[in-house]
């Protein structure tokens, strides 16, 4: 552990919170600049909302959502309407605070007057959403789930998915919402951070009872009943893939910002957390990304007041062990060096886990001081790597006489099979043309003109308007001048970067302006794919003519 910081060269560096090291010139960083800022509440309704507007079909996983203070206005308006249209209508919403967790702030309403006013709601804003009266029941108690999604690059565009998860349940049997019940959180919220203090909480040994339990004991069961479980998985695999698709674009101003292109940096890779609840009907909703999904594997118990013990969890270790150590192996970056013969301490780890005999009886055969130095850490950390259970199947460990780098390899092909699976670009074709709003943050970031920056200034729109051609005499300059102060004057309005200038997502809306103006007849999907491929095609045929002009 570095707490001031490594300026040393390193592989990999496992950040704990976030990426908030500059002076990293190499390697692969466990996060992405701005994945905290981008999967925040908010941030994550407006990026599906905006797909949501293109695609309205294929996102309808997300629940409705309206962002507050802002849309305190429109929410109460849309309500009223609803209510007007069909007096029957008895919703249910819940209130999240933007930049809350582990179920802090959380709260359940029935009318929009039952927001909580009081001064926080300015100082801590919050998304307000429709909430999932009919979700799927196991032993009468609801639940959700936690998946593991790994981003193993960001361009090109690499997902991955763990083949289990954690279902955590709510601690008292559901009921749907009603005045009498809505402040029950161990009915309603399923967050294990509040079901702990609750004294219906079950710690189990087993993967398939208690309060926290593997999702793949719970397909098991509805694969019992009959459920569709291949279905149940494609449809959780869409969603995850069209979530990041959302995100993608805000992180790659991110990206281009902390790590501009051309100049020496790492590359990044992040462990996600999915927050999934299933509907009744089976139907899989997103309620929430999570940056920083906790990876403790073990419980803190009280053996008197105020005297606790960490006491291991069967469950998060078979789940969380094996994203940890097979996230390593998809980024081991000496997969690329196994004909080296001269191995890191790394590969060491991989060709020794079996037990410190053999992997001193290894170390003893060995000439090279350089190898013995590395065997010998190894030996510091062997307990880690048998933690991490890649132990558990392997081979004796190979003669010191045999070839190092042959040997590494018949021992990681004797490691557990991955349990993470790849989702994209595998299924690329299925999704590949939901990724519009990627082509339009490409033309932003072409725009941004000082590297360094999330925000487009007025020339730089002006620019982006006159390469485009996009102004004409019933879009004159002065026309194009106003839309950015509209727009950007509206957007700086509610957010709290100080920075001026035109953000991603209000270049998104004025992007969609230009769209509607010039192709009034067609959806919106069509009006603004068909505006990318106009701006590409007309910014491809300027860089073509200045390389004519360059040659000449």
């Amino acid at each position: 552990q570095f707490p001031l910081g490594r300026r040393l060269p390193c592989d990999i560096y496992w950040h704990g919170v976030s990426f908030h090291d500059n002076n990293i010139f190499s390697g692969q960083v466990n996060k992405f600049p701005g994945m905290m800022e981008t999967v925040r509440k908010i941030t994550l309704s407006r990026a599906m909302r905006t797909m949501q507007d293109l695609f309205p079909l294929e996102y309808n996983f997300y629940p409705r959502s309206w962002i507050l203070p802002e849309e305190l206005s429109l929410f109460v308006d849309e309500f009223r309407t609803m209510k007007d249209s069909n007096p029957s209508w008895k919703p249910t919403f819940i209130v999240k605070p933007d930049g809350g967790c582990q179920g802090d702030g959380i709260y359940l309403i029935k009318d929009p007057g039952d927001i909580r006013l009081t001064g926080s709601i300015q100082s801590r804003p919050a998304v307000v959403q429709e909430y999932i009266c009919k979700p799927l029941l196991m032993d009468k108690l609801k639940f959700d789930i936690r998946l593991y999604v790994l981003l193993k690059s960001l361009e090109p565009l690499e997902i991955y998915i763990a083949k289990d998860g954690l279902s955590r349940f709510c601690t008292e049997p559901y009921q749907e919402p009603s005045l009498k019940n809505l402040h029950q959180v161990f009915m309603h919220l399923t967050n294990y951070s509040l079901n702990i203090h609750s004294g219906n909480f079950i710690h189990s040994d087993s993967v398939n009872t208690g309060s926290k339990r593997t999702f793949s004991s719970i397909l098991c069961r509805l694969s019992s009943r009959g459920v569709d479980v291949k279905k149940l998985w494609s449809d959780i695999i869409s969603l995850v893939i069209k979530t990041i698709i959302a995100l993608t674009p805000e992180l790659k101003v991110y990206y281009q910002s902390d790590i501009p292109a051309g100049k020496p940096g790492p590359t990044c890779f992040q462990i996600l957390g999915f927050d999934i609840l299933l509907m009744k009907s089976l139907k899989p909703m997103l309620l929430e990304v999570n940056a920083n999904p906790s990876m403790r594997i073990e419980h803190e118990q009280e053996l008197s007041p105020g005297v606790f013990e960490n006491v291991p969890s069967p469950v998060d270790e078979e789940v969380k062990v094996a994203v940890i150590r097979d996230t390593l192996r998809l980024v081991d970056p000496q997969k690329k060096k196994r004909k080296d013969t001269h191995l890191s301490f790394h590969t060491y780890l991989l060709i020794f886990p079996t037990q410190l005999q053999s992997l001193h009886a290894g170390v003893a055969g060995m000439k090279d001081k350089q190898h013995k130095h590395h065997s010998l850490k190894l030996s510091l950390k062997l307990k880690f790597y048998l933690k991490l259970g890649s132990c558990q199947s392997l081979k004796q460990v190979p003669e010191a006489s045999e070839e190092l780098p042959d040997a590494a390899k018949s021992l990681e092909a004797a490691l557990p099979s991955l349990c993470l699976k790849q989702v994209f670009p595998k299924y690329s074709k299925q999704f590949g043309h939901l990724r519009l709003v990627d082509r339009v943050a490409a033309l932003f970031i072409r725009f941004l003109g000082v590297k360094g920056t999330t925000k487009l200034g007025p020339t730089g729109f002006r620019t982006f308007i006159r390469n485009c051609k996009l102004s004409n005499s019933n879009f004159s300059m002065a026309a194009v001048d106003i839309l950015y102060i509209d727009i950007t004057r509206r957007w700086n309005s509610m957010g709290i970067d100080k920075e001026s200038g035109m953000c991603l997502q209000a270049f998104v809306e004025a992007f969609f302006c230009l769209a509607r103006k010039k192709y009034k007849l067609l959806p919106l999907h069509e009006q603004v794919s068909s505006l990318v491929e106009l701006c590409e095609n007309r910014l491809a045929a300027l860089h073509g003519k200045r390389l004519a002009w360059g040659c000449g």
